[in-house]
């Protein structure tokens, strides 16, 4: 299984840090289509799922970051005769710091409506057997200290349909 969870948290960290519509170009549309929202391009796009706390600590926390990982590995062969038929459960998980309070929640929607603006022309082959059919789901998380002083965390799961 790590080869197909492997795989495709590759091809979702490429489709972000694509130079022409990956993350950076999506946000820098939506601050063109509305003059009042100002917000930093993505500093870290990695493929980790690891602590708020430990990756402070650690020295690889860069605000704004998305974090890409799998989440949950599902073969339910309903493809008899197949290697794998099933899903795969993957989060991209922003984390947005900033030091005061005032602001953040819309700045962590901007970035969380740019990915989820990806996902939605994303939709269809992946290639090698993935298939994404469009469907996602984005839960929030309080603010709360971290960062430069304060710190919003938002994850968007989402799944692919694989068949090898």
């Amino acid at each position: 299984m790590a080869g197909i969870s492997g795989t495709l948290t590759a091809s979702v960290i490429s489709r972000l840090r694509a130079s022409s519509d990956g993350i950076n170009p999506r946000l820098a549309a939506i601050e063109e289509a509305d003059r009042s929202l100002r917000v930093a391009g993505i500093r870290s796009i990695a493929a980790h799922n690891i602590a708020v706390d430990l990756s402070e600590k650690s020295g690889i926390a860069h605000y704004p970051a998305l974090l890409v990982y799998c989440e949950k590995v599902s073969n339910t062969l309903r493809e008899k005769f197949r290697q794998f038929s099933g899903k795969v459960s993957l989060v991209i998980e922003v984390r947005y710091s900033q030091d005061k309070i005032d602001g953040i929640e819309t700045a962590t929607q901007v970035y969380v409506d740019a990915i989820c603006a990806l996902l939605d022309d994303a939709r269809g082959d992946w290639g090698d057997g993935g298939f994404y059919g469009g469907g996602y789901s984005v839960n929030y998380d309080a603010v709360g200290r971290g960062g430069k002083n304060f710190l919003q965390r938002a994850k968007i799961n989402f799944e692919v349909e694989v068949s090898k």
